[in-house]
């Protein structure tokens, strides 16, 4: 299990970068290519037109952000809360659970955020690049106990 400990970089590297994609994809219409029918799309389903806008804003800069390894944590929650209302307002999640496949997309979506932001961004990342320092002041503890001693 402990060679398995040591893949927790790329695995979180891996989950960023999938997750990111997937988040630029849909996002980027939202914002910029078809962002009239959005709106009209929104609309339909009862939400006030404009939250286009704040799901594009969520899912297309987050989704960089979670590339980068960027406020991961941050990024990771927002967008598992915008999927966990998408599950409940859009998809039926509560209304039909036994109807998986109307679902099973943004939940997947949803659970891979939430890991994100309670795992954080890796150590393939920005946020340990630029917030390492800050949480490294302490000295870390020795594998080999007899070592520190003289």
């Amino acid at each position: 299990m402990e060679s398995l400990e040591k893949l927790k970089p790329l695995a979180l590297l891996l989950l960023r970068l999938g997750l990111g994609i997937i988040f630029v994809f849909h996002g980027y219409p939202k914002l910029f290519t078809h962002t009239r029918e959005t709106m009209q799309g929104f609309a339909h389903m009862g939400f006030p037109a404009y939250f286009a806008y704040i799901a594009g804003v969520f899912e297309f800069f987050g989704g960089l952000l979670l590339i980068v390894g960027l406020f991961t944590r941050i990024a990771g929650l927002l967008l598992a809360l915008e999927m966990a209302v998408a599950l409940v307002k859009v998809h039926g999640m509560i209304s039909n659970p036994m109807a998986v496949e109307n679902y099973q997309f943004p939940l997947a979506c949803a659970v891979g955020s939430f890991a994100l932001a309670a795992m954080g961004a890796g150590l393939v990342s920005l946020d340990h690049a630029v917030f390492a320092s800050r949480r490294g002041s302490a000295p870390r503890k020795s594998k080999n106990k007899n070592r520190d001693r003289d």
